[in-house]
């Protein structure tokens, strides 16, 4: 946990010149108090940021989001006639980011990993069996070209033909 709070501290500063916000994914309470204080800092010092959003999953699980939602949205006295999607996911961790197109799993992994697993509904995958330290350019564009290759309907039913 010390090793994340110098890379907070020493990363934060370069990140916000760059016009970057750091957004952090998950939950703040079970982490230690010098580790929430950087967290915290950093998200305060780049939250007006428009050039890029990095989003930081750290103590962050999909059940754990969608309980602390509702817990949210109960704790707010919304009635249940007042929710749908929309306004669930103003309730999410990542409330003010899209949903992902296309999430990539590396190390031969193919599970979900309860990992944005409201957001995900609609997200194409893309396994590989390189691991994260060896994803590098030609990964990216790997998946990339894998992606776009894929016929995405939302949901919807193809037509017969």
């Amino acid at each position: 946990m010390g090793i994340l709070e110098g890379v907070i501290r020493r990363e934060t500063k370069a990140l916000h010149k760059q016009g970057i916000r750091i957004l952090h994914l998950g939950r703040l309470d079970r982490l230690s108090d010098p580790l929430r204080k950087e967290i915290c800092q950093a998200l305060e010092l780049t939250k007006n940021n428009t050039r890029m959003t990095l989003s930081v999953a750290f103590d962050y699980g999909g059940r754990a989001e969608i309980i602390d939602a509702v817990r949210s949205i109960i704790a707010n006295g919304l009635s249940p006639d007042e929710l749908d999607e929309e306004l669930f996911g103003s309730y999410l961790y990542s409330a003010t980011l899209p949903d992902p197109d296309l999430i990539v799993r590396t190390a031969g992994e193919q599970r979900l990993s309860n990992f944005l697993l409201w957001q995900s509904a609609y997200s194409e995958y893309y396994y590989t069996q390189a691991m994260w330290p060896d994803f590098d350019d030609q990964e990216v564009r790997q998946a990339l070209i894998a992606y776009s290759q894929r016929k995405r309907r939302f949901g919807k039913v193809a037509p017969q033909g």
